[in-house]
């Protein structure tokens, strides 16, 4: 298996790992349409060959009209991303915990809009970026942390909705929900790595935490 004549949704794509992402898979033969809330920001991605879409990758009913629009989806890949930490625990505060959170509202409103796109293909896949925060915060990070660990905790949830999914119908498994976690996001270490989601069955893919290389 692999990337080629498959369509991938990028989330919140306007960054530098989004545009690395977004090459590579076009480059590998994939359809891929990026979202993002500035056109002039994906304008870029356009003229890199992928559809662009207007769109609020933490807003349910965005998604779920988009998702209404595109019919049939192989992958999502929520790139929805930032950083707010330092001052230890004291500054921790919640204008940059709530700076945080639309991460976590992207993985759920994505998730939960192509749910049924991607168990419907024939090889589903779902990826979020995590960090390795996760498993060592620290107190000067725990808003981000915190976020991160949610957001896994919510890949993990679509990854037994999956199997679930698959054990009911009697069927084999099919989509596969991954977590990829780094300490310093490279886009091109991230870029491979979305690449190799079809390089494993989706068995053996669910529910897997990925660390990447920086």
């Amino acid at each position: 298996m692999s990337a080629n004549s498959r369509t991938i949704l990028l989330a919140g794509a306007t960054s530098a790992s989004g545009f690395a992402v977004a090459s590579a898979l076009i480059a590998a033969g994939a359809r891929v349409v990026a979202t993002g809330r500035s056109e002039s920001r994906l304008e870029p991605l356009r003229d890199l060959g992928a559809e662009v879409e207007v769109a609020d990758a933490t807003s349910l009913s965005s998604m779920n009209e988009l998702a209404a629009r595109l019919g049939a989806v192989d992958a999502v890949v929520s790139l929805v991303g930032g950083w707010r930490g330092g001052g230890g625990l004291a500054g921790q505060t919640d204008d940059d915990f709530r700076a945080l959170l639309p991460a976590l509202e992207a993985v759920r409103a994505t998730s939960r809009a192509f749910d049924g796109a991607l168990r419907a293909s024939e090889a589903g896949r779902f990826a979020i970026v995590s960090s390795t925060a996760v498993a060592r915060p620290l107190a000067g990070g725990a808003n981000y942390a915190a976020v991160k660990a949610a957001s896994e905790a919510w890949a993990r949830a679509v990854a037994q909705g999956f199997a679930k999914a698959a054990r009911d119908a009697e069927e084999p498994l099919r989509a596969a929900s991954v977590v990829f976690r780094a300490k310093a996001l490279g886009p091109e270490s991230l870029a491979s790595a979305v690449l190799g989601l079809w390089d494993a069955d989706a068995a053996e893919l669910n529910d897997r935490i990925i660390d990447l290389e920086p």
